[in-house]
């Protein structure tokens, strides 16, 4: 079988950002995604966890896309990166049933 080799995208954002990164991957032409919750964490401004009282809430937002799908994404996200805690990462990936994508 056949693969394809696509961009994977993972976004870790706020929780009440979700509307707009949606709205940036159709934008964008990513058409589908996967959003998980993410429960704890750490980084460069310490630990992190969601008690579901303080406002902490994050989740991951995961999609497969074209090299030139995730560049627009990229583009479309930057000015969020000033004012908000996101991270962006992309990799490189070989995906079967490529057609989907």
């Amino acid at each position: 079988m056949n693969t394809v080799a696509p961009k994977r995208i993972e976004i870790l954002a706020d929780a009440p950002l979700l509307p707009q990164l949606v709205d940036a991957l159709r934008a964008s032409g990513v058409n589908g995604h996967t959003v998980l919750p993410a429960s704890s964490g750490a980084g460069a401004t310490g630990r992190w966890s969601d008690d579901g009282l303080t406002g902490t809430a994050k989740l991951v937002v995961m999609a497969i896309a074209s090299a030139d799908h995730a560049a627009a994404l990229v583009d479309r996200l930057a000015p969020l990166f000033d004012g908000h805690r996101l991270q962006l990462t992309l990799s490189d990936v070989e995906v079967v049933r490529g057609d989907r994508f």
